[in-house]
């Protein structure tokens, strides 16, 4: 654990000066995509909880703090609509995924969806995963700078090809890669500049308009199979619970897989790779982690992942200072308030619970990685309902998080029996934020074989 006066303290101060930019259109992202806590910081404390700034040639209402994220998010007033939001950075390629709808619409569908996540169906999930997630990690070449991060993307990409679609034998050669390019595309066109119906060259959104085309393709292509022959994979149960409802239609299948697929492959790379920085920083931790899995052996249940509960806090703490999602969109479909500021209807939105994960008015010392503070003696994110929020909150809390969590679990206990690591305590990745963050130089750890001795 690390401790005051430890290099492994990240102090946290309102960060490096802000890019400054001048052109209308650009307005505030490059302050954000430079360092979005620093940027939120700065917001909060010069112009309080709720405030107007430009973002991608737009006007926004920032949300920052627990409390004005929670006005959003509980919506208590149905005023703040996701689907309008996200859609104006990604509509167009998440297109009706759960995400982007609202109200009776999207508890139509999460009510229909919830049955792809039952616990009988989560325990299939692990044992279609455990063995593959074993087998993927212990295939790694250790190296002084393995960069965990594409190394990390890759598997995580594998393991959603047969745990979401039961398998990757029918994909052509290549093409994987391909959509694991079309997945990035899709996510990085949420600070794309110029928008455009169509598929402007050298440009995001013109990427990622293309990424979408290919990824309907591969799944249209494969969606008979997993209907014909159903296995323990989620195509196989949305295809099941489609049949059974009447609910949606195989054009809903498609736009729910590619959602979740997405949500499913960036969140967990996201998780695993913060954690494995965080325990690269601090050896007493994942030794402590270590000897747990070590004896929970290579094939662990949904239900002995559940009983280690050191793998719990790590995690939770680790979503606390690298939330995989820093900001959420919304947009007023009517005039609101939030803490006695007037929103008008039709203003995009942004929730930034990032912030709330840094506060000192609700965490101690916050910028030190420290599990300890979920345990139950102290619960400090019990000092807020909203002080902690990495999936979101009301309504639209994720469906899968359950699932992020077990697959997050079962990638970094297959890490730790296999490996140990380090990383240097003056070490900080350089994060680019123009989607959602990730290591610019992949994140490069010192990646040795655990020791006969030690295992």
């Amino acid at each position: 654990m690390s401790i005051p006066g430890d290099p492994r303290e990240k102090v946290f101060r309102p960060g490096p000066a802000p890019l400054r930019s001048h052109l209308p259109v650009l307005g505030k992202t490059l302050e954000y995509v430079h360092d979005p806590l620093s940027a939120m910081a700065r917001r909060y404390r010069d112009h309080g909880p709720v405030s107007d700034l430009n973002l991608l040639g737009r006007t926004w209402t920032a949300l920052i703090g627990p409390d004005a994220c929670q006005a959003a998010l509980q919506n208590g007033d149905k005023a703040f609509a996701s689907g309008p939001g996200w859609g104006y950075l990604v509509g167009p390629f998440f297109n009706r995924g759960l995400m982007l709808l609202d109200f009776e619409e999207h508890k139509h569908y999460r009510h229909i969806m919830q049955e792809a996540f039952t616990r009988p169906r989560l325990e299939g999930y692990t044992r279609t995963l455990a063995p593959l997630v074993d087998a993927g990690i212990s295939s790694w070449s250790p190296d002084r700078a393995f960069q965990i991060y594409p190394a990390l993307k890759s598997h995580t990409l594998d393991l959603a090809t047969d745990v979401f679609m039961g398998g990757a034998e029918y994909a052509a050669p290549g093409e994987l890669d391909r959509v694991n390019t079309a997945f990035v595309d899709c996510v990085q066109a949420a600070n794309g500049y110029v928008r455009s119906t169509v598929p402007v060259p050298f440009t995001k959104w013109g990427r990622a308009t293309r990424g979408r085309r290919l990824l309907e393709e591969f799944l249209r292509r494969h969606l008979p199979a997993r209907r014909a022959k159903p296995g323990e994979d989620l195509f196989s149960a949305l295809c099941q619970v489609a049949d059974a409802s009447g609910g949606i239609d195989d054009d809903d299948i498609i736009n729910q897989m590619i959602f979740l697929l997405m949500a499913a492959h960036d969140t967990t790379t996201s998780t695993v790779t913060s954690m494995v920085y965080e325990l690269g920083r601090d050896v007493e931790w994942q030794e402590r982690l270590r000897r747990q899995c070590l004896a929970l052996g290579p094939d662990p249940s949904l239900a002995e992942l559940e009983e280690l509960p050191d793998l719990a806090l790590v995690m939770k703490e680790t979503l606390r200072l690298h939330p995989p999602v820093p900001v959420l969109a919304r947009k007023t479909v009517k005039d609101t308030e939030v803490l006695g500021v007037e929103i008008p209807a039709g203003r995009l939105t942004s929730v930034m619970p990032l912030y709330s994960h840094h506060m000192p008015e609700y965490w101690t010392d916050p910028e030190i990685f420290d599990p300890e503070r979920f345990s139950e003696e102290r619960r400090e994110d019990k000092s807020h309902r909203f002080a902690w929020e990495p999936f979101g909150g009301g309504v639209h809390k994720c469906l899968g998080m359950i699932f992020a969590n077990l697959e997050s679990k079962l990638v970094l206990s297959a890490l730790l029996r296999h490996f140990e690591w380090s990383v240097p305590l003056d070490y900080s990745p350089p994060m680019k934020n123009d989607s959602l963050p990730y290591p610019g130089d992949g994140l490069p750890v010192s990646l040795r074989p655990l020791s006969r001795v030690h295992a």
